[in-house]
């Protein structure tokens, strides 16, 4: 009878949990607009994210601003100091938390271009010896999909960190994300410092270096999950989880980072992985609305059938987008009756989410 009680008191618990907050983070992911186009995304943060329901905002900024510290890091036609407070300042007034994103380790080239870091700083590169091609496809021989930056390269930190700080800085920001997914050059065999080592270790240590470096200010790191899955154990492959050995970072990382777990063919489960290890945890969609829905009842469904310590790490959702702000207006426009579309996606995940808060109260 004690055990059916406890039992009884944990779910009621988390149920009422559940219905007063049952989503904390109803999140929105997009590129930080270009500098021509600030007020523009500010009428988008007014008009569509603050009405359904936004709540967090990571801005994807990787070198889009005018840097002081760095400033040969800086990419064409910046965002402005005052431009950022223009959009931290519309953030606050509408109670959205924005948090800016610098893709770290992985990330450092695109097709046939390399990022800021690597163009000017090429001795940090992981994989030197791979050259870029005049023109990417894959599958290719050299199972080249970005360049990543070497992790135990002596000087990269020194680099990175003045980014980290001085963006953190501007966005007046308590966390950062770091980005660190489909990382697949790590532990290279040509790196001579990296060859032979354990990806797995390589990528937990260099997780948690920034994760301590933003904890000397308060403030908190965001990631993207997929390293941290084991690709072959679930089936899910190189993408959305890991094929080259990093999964086993998950039991090697501090449990205060967050993991924004991104799957977008399916509704894959792994949220529940994530929250059983300890981490908070936010799910996301892309452009398959039926996915998007389907992920909003899921993790409801893990919240509120979880224990409270469970149901606490369930932080909610966050649709993705990987173009800019501009061309996500674009698809609002003309999204309508396109089964494959991020404005679409957006939409479902939203109204799914009033749908059930609606239910619950």
């Amino acid at each position: 009878m004690k055990r059916i009680f406890l039992v009884s008191f944990f779910l009621f618990t988390a149920l009422l949990t559940t219905a007063q907050e049952p989503f904390k983070i109803k999140g929105f992911c997009i590129s930080a607009p270009a500098s021509d186009k600030v007020g523009e995304f500010v009428d988008f943060i007014k008009n569509e994210l603050a009405p359904n329901g936004i709540n967090t905002l990571v801005l994807r900024v990787d070198y889009n601003y005018a840097y002081t510290k760095r400033p040969e890091l800086r990419g064409e036609n910046p965002l402005s100091r005052i431009q950022v407070k223009q959009l931290v300042n519309t953030c606050k007034n509408l109670n959205i938390k924005i948090i800016p994103q610098v893709n770290l380790l992985g990330h450092q080239s695109w097709h046939s271009e390399l990022t800021k870091l690597l163009e000017v700083y090429p001795e940090f590169d992981e994989t030197p010896h791979i050259q870029l091609p005049e023109k990417y496809e894959w599958p290719n021989a050299d199972g080249l999909y970005c360049k990543s930056y070497c992790p135990m390269h002596p000087k990269v930190h020194d680099v990175i960190f003045d980014l980290v700080d001085e963006i953190m800085e501007v966005f007046e920001a308590d966390a950062f994300h770091a980005g660190m997914d489909e990382v697949f050059y790590l532990a290279d065999e040509n790196c001579p410092r990296c060859k032979g080592k354990d990806p797995a270790a390589l990528f937990a240590a260099e997780l948690t270096k920034i994760s301590n470096h933003l904890s000397k200010r308060g403030a908190r790191l965001w990631i993207w999950g997929d390293r941290l899955i084991d690709g072959a154990v679930t089936g899910i492959g190189m993408w959305e989880a890991s094929m080259n050995n990093t999964a086993r970072a998950i039991d090697m990382i501090p449990k205060s980072v967050v993991i924004c777990d991104w799957h977008y063919e399916k509704a894959y489960p792994t949220a529940a992985l994530f929250a059983m290890k300890g981490f908070d945890v936010i799910t996301c969609p892309w452009r398959k609305p039926e996915v998007a829905v389907s992920q909003v009842a899921m993790m409801y469904d893990f919240k509120k059938n979880a224990t409270p310590e469970l149901a606490a790490r369930y932080l909610g959702m966050m649709q993705t987008y990987w173009s800019s702000p501009t061309r996500f207006m674009e698809e609002q426009k003309n999204s309508a009756g396109n089964k494959v579309n991020s404005a679409e996606c957006f939409k479902a995940m939203v109204n799914a989410i009033k749908a059930m808060e609606t239910g619950i109260k």
